[in-house]
C-alpha cells in the first residue's frame, strides 16, 4: 500500500480529492502555489463551499484539535516530491483566452516544477480535463526533467466529481477509469483506490488517450442532453407544448433516462462549456473537425437560453427594461455551490442590468463571488429583500431554499406577482394559488 500521496492543485479537485485521500487513511500532503489558499486549508478552512468538505478535513489536517494529523498543505515542490510515493495533479485547465482550446499552462507549470525533484521511482497521475494527446506529451516531458528518468511514471485517472457531490463522488465514485503504460502503475492504483473497489465501484484500466477521452465524452454527453431537452422547449414554445411532461415521458424511456433532462436556461460552471470547446478545438487540431461539428451547435444553443430568459423578462415587463425593479434569485451555476464561472444566472443578470434594469441578486451560498465578478449590480441578504419592490422575480438557480419560498409572503413586498422560473422547478400551482403569474420556458402560460 502506498503510504503518502501528494495532491498538487487545491481548488475544487484537489482539496476534495487531498481530503479524501486523508479520510481512506493515507497520509497526504496537499499543495498549492497561492499562499493563502494553503493557509486557509492548513486552518481546516476550504476556499470554496462544498458540502461535508470542511467536515473531512477538521478530521485530518495535522494541529487542529482531535484530527488524525494524515492532512498537511504546502507551497514547496521539493517538500512534495520527497513525502509522495503517488502524486496527483489537480491544477486547473482553463479554456484560452479569445478561443475555444484548452489553457495547459498550470498544468505544464506544475510539471516543470514537480519533476526535477522526483529522484527516486514514483507515479505522476494526471487527473485534470486535458486535450488528448496532453498524458504522453507529460510522459515524455516527466522522464526528460526528472533525475528518476523512467522511474518517475505517468499515468491518468479522470475525474467525474459533480460540484454539490464532490465528497460522495470521490470517496463513493460510479467508476474508476485509469490510463496505464506498466503493471506497475495499475497495481499502484488498485492499491489507491482500494476502498472503493471493495464497495463494488467498477475499475476500468485503459490507455493514455482513452482516459483522456473518457472525461470530454462524458462532458459532450451530458451538454448534449441538456441542450437536447432545451431545443425541445423551444419548439414547445411555437407549438404550445409543456416541455416538463414532454421530458417525463421521454424518461421513462430506459434507453433515455430522466436525468438531465429538466429544461431551462442552461449548463455552465467551470467544466462543462469549456471542456465541450476544448473537445471541438482538440478535434480540429486532429483534423477530426466534421465529428464534433455538433457540439458548436449544442454550446450555441446553451448560451441561446440565456438570451431567451432576458426576453422573457422584457416581455413581462410590457417591452422595456429601463428602469424596471428585477429580483434574481440564484447567482451560483447550480444549487450546493459557490461557483459562478460561466453562471447562467449571473450572466442573465448582468445582461439585465446592462439594458437598464435595476436588478438586486440573492443567493444562499455564492454573494461574495458574485460580488467580484459583477460588483455592479445590486445585492440582498435574503430572498424577501431582493424581491422588495421587484416588479418581476427571475427564478434561476435551483436552491432548495427558493422552492420552499412562501408564495404568499414574497407577493407581500414586490410591486407586482410576477416570476419566471428558468429552471421548472417551482410549483406553478402553488404560485398560481396566490395569484402570481408565473411563466417558465417551454411551458404553457397557465
Amino acid at each position: 500500500m502506498p503510504q503518502k500521496i501528494s495532491v498538487i492543485g487545491t481548488g475544487y479537485l484537489g482539496a476534495t480529492h487531498a481530503a479524501a485521500m486523508a479520510e481512506l487513511g493515507f497520509e497526504v500532503i496537499g499543495l498549492d502555489v497561492v499562499p493563502a489558499k494553503v493557509e486557509l486549508l492548513s486552518q481546516g478552512v476550504a476556499p470554496m463551499y462544498e458540502p461535508g468538505l470542511e467536515e473531512i478535513l477538521r478530521r485530518h489536517v495535522v494541529g487542529l484539535p482531535g484530527s488524525s494529523g494524515r492532512l498537511s498543505f504546502t507551497t514547496s515542490f521539493a517538500e512534495v516530491a520527497a513525502f509522495g510515493d503517488v502524486h496527483f495533479i489537480c491544477v486547473n485547465t482553463p479554456q484560452r483566452a479569445g478561443e475555444y482550446g484548452c489553457d495547459m499552462t498550470h498544468f505544464d507549470s506544475a510539471v516543470e516544477s514537480l519533476a526535477p525533484h522526483l529522484d527516486r521511482p514514483t507515479l505522476v497521475v494526471g487527473k485534470s480535463t486535458v486535450p488528448v494527446g496532453s498524458a504522453a506529451r507529460l510522459a515524455r516531458r516527466i522522464a526528460e526533467l526528472a533525475p528518476a528518468g523512467e522511474g518517475a511514471e505517468l499515468a491518468w485517472n479522470p475525474e467525474f466529481l459533480q460540484e454539490g457531490f464532490a465528497v460522495r463522488d470521490t470517496l463513493h465514485p460510479d467508476r474508476i477509469v485509469v490510463g496505464t503504460t506498466s503493471e506497475r502503475a495499475e497495481t499502484l492504483l488498485r492499491e489507491v483506490y482500494a476502498v472503493p473497489i471493495a464497495e463494488g465501484t467498477p475499475f476500468i484500466v485503459t490507455d493514455l488517450p482513452t482516459s483522456e477521452l473518457v472525461k470530454t465524452a462524458a462532458n459532450a454527453f451530458l451538454a448534449t442532453k441538456i441542450s437536447f431537452i432545451n431545443a425541445m422547449a423551444e419548439i414547445c414554445e411555437v407549438a404550445d407544448g409543456d416541455v416538463v411532461k414532454l421530458a417525463e415521458s421521454l424518461g421513462h424511456d430506459e434507453r433515455i433516462g430522466p436525468k438531465f433532462l429538466r429544461s431551462g436556461i442552461g449548463f455552465g460552471g467551470g467544466c462543462l462549456p469549456k471542456d465541450l470547446r476544448a473537445f471541438v478545438a482538440r478535434a480540429g487540431e486532429l483534423g477530426a473537425s466534421e465529428a464534433l461539428q455538433f457540439l458548436r451547435e449544442i454550446d450555441s444553443l446553451n448560451v441561446r437560453r440565456r438570451a431567451s430568459m432576458v426576453e422573457l423578462a422584457r416581455e413581462a415587463l410590457d417591452g422595456s427594461l429601463l428602469g424596471k425593479r428585477i429580483a434574481v434569485l440564484g447567482a451560483a451555476f447550480k444549487p450546493d455551490t459557490d461557483d459562478v464561472r460561466d453562471s447562467p444566472a449571473l450572466n442573465i443578470a448582468g445582461q439585465l442590468h446592462l439594458q437598464g434594469a435595476e436588478v438586486t441578486v440573492y443567493d444562499p451560498k455564492a454573494m461574495a463571488n458574485a460580488r467580484a465578478v459583477f460588483p455592479t449590480l445590486r445585492y440582498a441578504d435574503s430572498a424577501i429583500e431582493a424581491a422588495r419592490g421587484a416588479h418581476v422575480l427571475l427564478h434561476l438557480t435551483e436552491w432548495r431554499e427558493f422552492q420552499e419560498l412562501d408564495p404568499e409572503t414574497l407577493g407581500e413586498v414586490v410591486s407586482r406577482r410576477h416570476i419566471l422560473d428558468g429552471r421548472n422547478t417551482l410549483d406553478a400551482t402553488l404560485w398560481r394559488k396566490s395569484d402570481w403569474t408565473l411563466r417558465a420556458l417551454g411551458r404553457p402560460r397557465a
